[in-house]
């Protein structure tokens, strides 16, 4: 049974900083490109950042230069640093595992970025 199971959201102040945690189970995690979506109410998900199998990363727009994804093929687990949060960076984040026809969804973290 595949699981990937987020923890690390949390109410923050504006300027503040986060580190979420995928922790996955199920599968080689190694083998498997890795990737943080959010989805805040009324929008789609959209894609935050990913990181390849071999280190590879990609970032959205608005999080380049905040945030860093990075993962521990040892513990099987992908992170998400995020610093200088906005309010616009609140959202339900979710961890992704792809590993085409193969793919992945945890059940979500809600971060809540307010004063």
């Amino acid at each position: 049974q595949v699981q990937l199971v987020e923890s690390g959201g949390g109410l923050v102040q504006p300027g503040g900083s986060l580190r979420l945690s995928c922790a996955a189970s199920g599968i080689i995690f190694s083998i498997y490109d890795m990737g943080w979506y959010r989805q805040a109410p009324g929008k789609q998900r959209e894609l935050v950042a990913s990181i390849t199998t071999g280190g590879r990363t990609i970032y959205a727009d608005s999080v380049k230069g905040r945030f860093t994804i990075s993962r521990d093929n040892a513990n099987d687990t992908v992170y998400l640093r995020m610093n200088s949060l906005r309010p616009e960076d609140s959202a339900v984040y979710y961890c992704n595992a792809d590993r085409n026809p193969l793919n992945y969804w945890g059940q979500g973290t809600q971060v809540t970025v307010s004063s």
